[in-house]
């Protein structure tokens, strides 16, 4: 069964323009035309809403910064020629379109250790080494030293290219590539706790 983009957002609770970002980012398989509209296996559909949620609670740090980039798009500039996420870019080109310039408070970010990078809610990229950065004249930052540790070449199944030339690192980007993980910001960082927190019992409790 096919499903056209309006409906797979529907299935999803999600927005047709966030959806179709994963269209253009090059990351769901299967898809076909039916005259001008693209079509959508149910069954990809459906791997994407049961997808389990990014398991957040292994990280070392209380707080993680949670990158959110649109499909690529190509870019002028003299350190890249592309920004965001696609799945045909070389890992170079990718580590390059998404290792800035973002407007963040860099030290935040890199206290995390480890960068999550989502499409429309799903972890499509995971950079780590996150230790030194530089900030440009408009007051955004890069981080230059960062490396990719891991991006997902079919969402849906999922797979993934590990990147990393440690084994710890690849492990870190095996466990979050491909699962959901939500964020609400109003520019390209959000800011997500690892754990579960209570609230204190009332004393004399």
């Amino acid at each position: 069964m096919l499903l056209t983009t309006g409906q797979a957002a529907e299935e999803l609770g999600c927005a047709i323009t966030t959806f179709r970002r994963l269209i253009r980012a090059g990351i769901l398989p299967g898809l076909s035309q039916r005259g001008v509209r693209v079509m959508v296996p149910l069954e990809a559909v459906q791997a994407l809403r049961d997808r389990q949620t990014a398991p957040l609670k292994h990280l070392a740090a209380t707080e993680v910064a949670v990158l959110r980039v649109d499909a690529a798009q190509p870019v002028q500039e003299p350190d890249r020629q592309w920004i965001g996420f696609s799945a045909q870019l070389p890992p170079g080109d990718l580590l390059r379109a998404l290792r800035g310039w973002w407007r963040c408070d860099a030290a935040s970010v890199a206290a995390g250790e480890v960068l999550p990078v989502t499409l429309s809610g799903y972890v499509i990229a995971v950079l780590t080494r996150l230790d030194r950065w530089e900030k440009n004249a408009q007051g955004r930052h890069a981080f230059p030293s960062a490396v990719l540790a891991g991006y997902v070449t079919d969402l849906v199944t999922p797979t993934t290219e590990l990147t990393a030339p440690t084994a710890a690192e690849r492990h870190l980007a095996d466990q979050l590539l491909g699962t959901r993980l939500d964020s609400h910001s109003g520019g390209a960082l959000a800011y997500v706790t690892t754990r579960t927190t209570h609230p204190a019992p009332p004393k004399g409790t």
